[in-house]
């Protein structure tokens, strides 16, 4: 019986080559966009974010399941759930207080980086897309990844009107938004987990 181990062995190496720059450009564009977010005071761009610490946080998760079985990998993939599900909780929490104490935000800083953070995930999107079906856990990264592209048009779009119009309570609005996508990004990690698990 022949051994494929070369082969398997040579596709965890490209798994984790991808998945390591995913980590690396989320954990980049997180510490961007904590800055933009204090300086424009806006919320969508915090909750951006925030969502790219979790998403960098699922890609280590990631990175350390290439490899292990399948138990471990979904592991992996519902700890990623959890985390955003906290992280989505905790961005409506921070746009009522913003609703409740007043923000400004700034439209121009928000559409600049709205741009950047849009191009990374296109890349790492559809870097992804080449192996996430090699388990549960890829697949995790794969969906958060898309839900990231997603934000990041919400976050351009609503720093527009914010900087045509002056209305900032889109902001805030686009921050729930955010933080909703969010969750339907955890449910479906969760359905995804359960479905291997069934398997």
């Amino acid at each position: 019986m022949s051994c494929d181990c070369g082969q398997v062995s040579a596709r965890s190496a490209i798994e984790r080559l991808i998945v390591r720059r995913a980590f690396f450009l989320n954990a980049i564009m997180c510490v961007i966009g904590l800055g933009a977010a204090y300086f424009a005071q806006s919320t969508s761009i915090l909750a951006d974010a925030i969502d790219m610490a979790a998403d960098a946080s699922g890609y280590a998760l990631a990175l350390l399941a290439v490899g292990h079985n399948e138990r471990f990998r979904v592991l992996a993939a519902r700890w990623t759930g959890t985390v955003l599900l906290l992280l989505g909780i905790g961005i409506i929490v921070e746009a009522i207080q913003h609703w409740v104490t007043g923000s400004e935000p700034f439209g121009p800083v928000m559409v600049g980086y709205s741009v950047i953070a849009f191009l990374v995930n296109l890349y790492v999107l559809r870097s992804l897309a080449k192996i996430r079906e090699g388990g549960v856990h890829l697949n995790a990264s794969y969906i958060c990844t898309r839900a990231d592209v997603l934000a990041n048009l919400v976050v351009f779009i609503a720093g527009g009107i914010v900087w045509f119009t002056g209305t900032h309570w889109v902001d805030l609005a686009a921050g729930i938004g955010i933080s909703l996508l969010i969750f339907s990004e955890v449910r479906e990690i969760f359905e995804g987990g359960s479905k291997r698990k069934r398997d």
